[in-house]
């Protein structure tokens, strides 16, 4: 199972950054390979001018495009999803989520925003071509609290429910496996049918006169 995981939070340390780990812990038995895209890592000029040529944002596009299964955190502002993310998600082509699942993780401070998920960040997803979105997780601050050594803890409740999201991923293991299986199989088929350059006949001007036979 291929898997990327977009933090979407502009800090460092956050609640939302916490659901986001946890989730690709929960998944690392199950994952072929596993990346992680910190959005607010990324070159600030590059998101904010679309510059799609940039190192750092073409790998990030890049690691989208190849992933099975797209997990996606955000803290809730106001009944909207974070604007670190909303400068990721229009870099990405259009159809970008196509033929992936998708599972929205997100925090705020109280439960009246998780209907941002509905309003907001789904209509995007499926804008984007995203036709399998798993039930959102959605955590309030205190259910996340901040430990003073471990940073934010999410309580069991919400760990219960992220646990419950991630069954439908690993019951479907073997289906992701299989998929991945026939696309790779299918990239060497390719590959071998590719035909290969023509050879261009070299310029008898450039031989060396030591591979040089004259008959009279």
């Amino acid at each position: 199972m291929k898997i990327v995981a977009i933090q979407g939070s502009p800090s460092a340390t956050s609640r939302s950054a916490s659901l986001l780990a946890l989730a690709q812990a929960r998944l690392q038995g199950v994952a072929s390979n596993s990346h992680l895209i910190a959005v607010r890592d990324l070159p600030a000029q590059a998101l904010l001018h679309a510059q799609f040529d940039h190192p750092l944002v073409r790998q990030a596009l890049a690691e989208v495009a190849q992933a099975q299964v797209v997990l996606i955190a955000t803290p809730i502002y106001k009944a909207a999803y974070s604007g670190v993310l909303k400068s990721f998600l229009d870099l990405l082509p259009q159809d970008a989520l196509r033929g992936k699942t998708v599972l929205p993780l997100a925090t705020g401070g109280s439960i009246a925003h998780l209907l941002a998920l509905d309003y907001a960040l789904k209509p995007v997803l499926s804008a984007l071509g995203a036709r399998d979105i798993l039930d959102p997780v959605f955590a309030t601050d205190a259910q996340i609290a901040k430990h003073e050594t471990l940073g934010y803890t999410p309580l069991p409740d919400v760990v219960e429910r992220v646990e419950a999201a991630l069954q439908i991923l690993i019951d479907r293991a073997e289906e992701f496996e299989r998929s991945e299986t026939a696309a790779r199989e299918r990239d060497e088929l390719l590959a071998r049918l590719q035909p290969k350059p023509a050879v261009a006949p070299a310029d008898p001007k450039t031989w060396p006169a030591r591979d040089v036979r004259w008959s009279v």
